[in-house]
C-alpha cells in the first residue's frame, strides 16, 4: 500500500519489501529563482568568454579571464548538477531481502549503495545545528545535500535522507526502524 508522508515523500510496503521515495524538487518559487540564478551566471561566462575574445594576444587581461573562467567553469557545473537533481532527481530507499539499498536517482541512473540489515546500527535522526553556516549552506537549493538521517556500517558512518524537512525526518524513523527490525526477523 502507498502512503504519502508529504508532497515529497512517498512510502511503498509490500510484504518482504518497505520502499521510500523523495523527490528532489522545490517549491515554484525557489525552482523558478535557481532556474534564473543559473541561467544569469552561464549568460555572465558567455560575456566573459566573448570579451577575452575581442582583446589583443597581448593584453594581460587575457589571463586573469582565462583564470576567471577556470573558477566560472567549476561553478556552472557545480550549479548545473544541483539544477538537474532538483528537477528530475531521487533518492530511494529499499529494504529487501536482508539488505538496505540507498540510490540518489538521476533520470533513472545512479549508483545503488547497498548495506546489510544486520550491519546496520545506530540509526536515527543527524545532530545538526542549524544556525550554523555549514548546515545553511548545506540545506540551499544550489547544493546537493542537506542529509538528516544516518547510521552506522561497519564503523562507517552513513548520512541519507537529502533535502528532508525536521519533520520528515522524524516521521520516517521510525517506520524505518520498523521494517529493519522485520528484515532482522526473517534471517
Amino acid at each position: 500500500m502507498m502512503e504519502y508522508l508529504s508532497e515529497r515523500v512517498s512510502i511503498d510496503r509490500k510484504e518482504g519489501r518497505t520502499s521510500v521515495v523523495i523527490s528532489a524538487r522545490l517549491s515554484k518559487g525557489r525552482e523558478t529563482l535557481l532556474l534564473t540564478w543559473f541561467i544569469a551566471w552561464l549568460l555572465c561566462g558567455a560575456y566573459i568568454i566573448y570579451a577575452r575574445l575581442q582583446l589583443q594576444p597581448d593584453d594581460p587581461l587575457r589571463q586573469y579571464l582565462l583564470a576567471f573562467l577556470a573558477f566560472w567553469t567549476y561553478f556552472a557545473v557545480v550549479v548545473g548538477k544541483a539544477v538537474l537533481w532538483r528537477l528530475k532527481g531521487f533518492e530511494l530507499w529499499r529494504i529487501k531481502e536482508g539488505t538496505l539499498t540507498v540510490k540518489d536517482s538521476l533520470f533513472g541512473y545512479g549508483k545503488a549503495h547497498n548495506y546489510f540489515v544486520d550491519n546496520i546500527q545506530k540509526l536515527g535522526l543527524l545532530n545538526v545545528d542549524e544556525r550554523s553556516w555549514k548546515w545553511q549552506l548545506n540545506q540551499s537549493g544550489w547544493v546537493i545535500g542537506g542529509e538528516r538521517l544516518g547510521f552506522e556500517h561497519l564503523g562507517k558512518k552513513i548520512v541519507f535522507g537529502k533535502g528532508l524537512s525536521e519533520e520528515e525526518a522524524r516521521r520516517l524513523v521510525p517506520i524505518l526502524k520498523d521494517a529493519l527490525k522485520h528484515e532482522r526477523k526473517k534471517a
